[in-house]
């Protein structure tokens, strides 16, 4: 129903920046929260980042000062900015929308997770 399409990840040296988009396609009526999580080898998916559609955030605290999530809300696009970036850093980061269908049906969608490698 609303397909995700992620881009931006990629190896990175520590210290590094990369950006994160992603932008649902389908037929959509308003979207209430974009989301970024990540998911390390060995650990549980964990939030990063959340911008509601009052554009107010919430970030995880290790993200806190480093990373910055916005959205434009003509295109339906949520970005990530990751700056001075970590080892620690380095997962799968899949986007996660929430809002409603132009039926007014609820939809949650995930993305199909892009890899950040951050390693000398």
């Amino acid at each position: 129903q609303v397909q995700l399409v992620e881009s931006g990840g990629g190896l990175v040296q520590p210290g590094g920046s990369l950006r994160l988009s992603c932008a649902p396609s389908g037929r959509i009526g308003s979207i209430d929260h974009m989301g970024w999580y990540r998911q390390a080898p060995g650990k549980q998916r964990e939030l990063v980042a959340i911008v509601r559609s009052n554009n107010s955030t919430d970030y995880a605290d290790v993200v806190k000062g480093r990373f910055t999530i916005s959205r434009d809300n003509a295109k339906n696009t949520v970005l990530l900015k990751m700056n001075s970036l970590k080892p620690e850093d380095t997962a799968v980061y899949a986007c996660n929308v929430i809002g409603q269908l132009s039926t007014g049906s609820f939809f949650s969608s995930w993305g199909q997770g892009t890899q950040v490698t951050v390693s000398a």
